[in-house]
């Protein structure tokens, strides 16, 4: 799918072989029997355990090079397993967190779409539809983001698959919803209800510029566990909050009204149906002033 750089460049984002596996799942009777396999929890996590085992490594080389990965961003030391090199670490320097205090940051390197919030919405998450309420499961805390926005990352396999707090402030997690783990890859949305039937974690972040706010952290196939592992619940700006083991997945913002103005670049590209490209720790926004 084409998304644009923060230029403006088109940039085809595609895997191609990626997208030929997810074909095959959901078009093929034979692959929809075997996806009915590859949705339930328990095969999730003997994949899982599998990817944390010494063979895996082998899959390493070949993926980093399908998939362009420039390694020199990441530290460099011998992995123990594919997840032990999926949840690799960036080395120091190799992104840049906009520390102003008005600054709202994207909490990962990912593909992003910003959403307005109102009682008839329906995201239209790349031709799947969906509310706040069903991704929450909370009528209540729904209701009090009508006329924020919502803030879509959508990481692909090759992206960076740690993030980060977009500010410093208070987290209180909130609840972890089960559900079976289904491609976020867009090509099949409109065949899947996916983030009815992914599972979730959601936080409540008290943010010190953007005040309440939500993170809603969704797995993918073959990801089974979502690890949000910050120790204190006063954070900082720029400071790691979680991590996602192998797999596509997706990390939501989901802002109060009048709490951030997304920079006019991304707001353009979400109106013309475009993921604008952004990286962990770059300006995406700032605060709104009272």
């Amino acid at each position: 799918m084409a998304s644009k750089d923060r230029k403006g460049t088109i940039v085809n984002t595609s895997l191609e072989g990626q997208d030929k596996a997810t074909a095959f799942l959901y078009e093929n009777p034979f692959g929809r029997l075997l996806l009915k396999l590859l949705i339930k929890p328990a095969i999730s996590k003997i994949a899982g355990a599998f990817l944390n085992t010494s063979i895996s490594r082998l899959w390493i080389k070949g993926f980093v090079r399908n998939n362009h990965i420039n390694m020199r961003q990441y530290e460099k030391r011998k992995f123990k397993s594919y997840n032990d090199f999926f949840t690799r670490k960036l080395a120091p320097g190799a992104r840049e967190i906009d520390m102003e205090l008005n600054s709202l940051i994207s909490p990962c390197d990912s593909k992003l779409t910003v959403y307005n919030i109102d009682e008839n919405s329906r995201f239209n998450i790349k031709g799947g539809q969906y509310t706040l309420e069903s991704l929450l499961q909370d009528e209540e805390l729904a209701e009090e983001f009508q006329g924020g926005q919502l803030l879509l990352f959508r990481l692909a396999v090759d992206d960076y698959h740690r993030y980060c707090f977009f500010d410093g402030g208070k987290a209180e997690k909130l609840k972890y919803i089960q559900g079976c783990l289904h491609t976020v890859n867009p090509m099949v949305l409109d065949k899947v209800q996916v983030y009815k039937e992914n599972c979730r974690e959601i936080t409540v972040f008290n943010s010190k510029a953007f005040g309440k706010s939500l993170y809603i952290e969704v797995g993918a196939m073959m990801v089974g566990k979502i690890v949000n592992d910050y120790e204190d619940n006063i954070v900082s700006k720029g400071q790691e909050k979680g991590h996602f083991d192998f797999g596509g997945s997706t990390v939501i913002v989901v802002l109060k009204a009048n709490s951030a103005q997304i920079d006019e670049d991304i707001l353009q590209n979400s109106s013309e149906g475009y993921e604008t490209i952004v990286k962990y720790g770059e300006k995406i926004g700032k605060k709104l002033a009272n």
